[in-house]
């Protein structure tokens, strides 16, 4: 399971925001809700630090799920773990937490692992699911959608601004060869060859936001957030946090305005927490990481 194991970001601001929570009623150990349980790197930290703390984590991935049971194995009867999208996931009625964390996005070892398809980086099957078990593959959006539809994808998910030219050479690609076919390499190349010549030698490889643009699609993830946000707050005691942690803007956006939003929330950061240098250096992942905290009201 080594291969799930990775460095939770922003742990030292997540233990901090969770270190003095409104307690449940009497004989009820408190509940922290993980929405996005991963290796279960925050969760093990957390329960760590709270040894009368409950966990409650879902995830969608199995591999994840996996790794999370041997991680916590430690703490015994404290974990429950369930397969599940937080954005479809039904709470226990007589149940409510002291603290809901996600950490969004994808993570490091899915991105890693070639098979999974997420990374231009390594070859593999045109993949991104989260959940490898269901749904449509990120080779079949590309094979269904029509030119049109493909484009706006891209403009919106991922901020493409050539998205209509991308568009236009990758329904032209599957004319000669399904993407269904194809690995992530011969996607990249295909994203690539829309950019100036200049343009691909960039720090940011041209095929970046194409790929965040198609794995936000294939998972639904914004549409996921957004059904979070709106449930997450019931599944809080009054005075209980819910933490987000978001890697791209679209993603902060959409927490930032629910937030204020929200008549049940009250705001704690006004603006997001972000790594120092200390982390930002050690766990680069951490260099995009925003962290929002509101708290439930009564």
């Amino acid at each position: 399971m080594d291969a799930f194991a990775h460095l939770p970001v922003l742990a030292t601001e997540v233990l901090a925001a969770f270190a003095a929570l409104a307690l449940p009623p009497a004989g009820e150990a408190p509940l922290l809700i993980d929405a996005t349980l991963g290796g279960g790197g925050h969760s093990a930290l957390l329960l760590e630090a709270h040894p009368d703390w409950k966990l409650l984590g879902l995830d969608q991935d199995p591999g994840a799920r996996a790794a999370a049971a041997e991680r916590l194995a430690p703490f015994g009867g404290r974990v429950r773990i369930e397969a599940a999208n937080f954005g479809a996931w039904t709470p226990p009625a007589d149940r409510r937490a002291v603290a809901v964390l996600a950490d969004l996005g994808v993570s490091s070892p899915q991105l890693d692992r070639a098979e999974r398809g997420f990374s231009f980086r390594a070859e593999g099957p045109i993949d991104m699911r989260m959940n490898p078990e269901a749904g449509e593959t990120a080779a079949q959006l590309l094979d269904r959608l029509e030119e049109g539809a493909l484009a706006d994808l891209l403009f919106h998910n991922g901020d493409e601004r050539l998205s209509r030219r991308i568009a236009r050479r990758l329904v032209a690609e599957r004319e000669a060869k399904p993407w269904g076919e194809r690995s992530t390499s011969e996607l990249a190349y295909a994203v690539a060859g829309c950019y100036p010549p200049k343009a691909r030698r960039g720090r940011i490889h041209p095929a970046t936001r194409s790929f965040q643009a198609l794995r936000i699609a294939v998972n639904d993830e914004l549409g996921a957030l957004e059904r979070l946000l709106q449930r997450a707050p019931d599944w809080l005691l009054p005075g209980g946090v819910l933490a987000i942690i978001s890697f791209h803007s679209l993603e902060d956006r959409l927490v930032k305005q629910a937030v204020l939003a929200d008549a049940r929330l009250e705001r704690i950061t006004r603006r997001p927490l972000v790594a120092d240098p200390a982390e930002a250096e050690a766990n680069p992942r951490s260099r995009s990481a925003k962290l929002r905290l509101a708290r439930r009201l009564p």
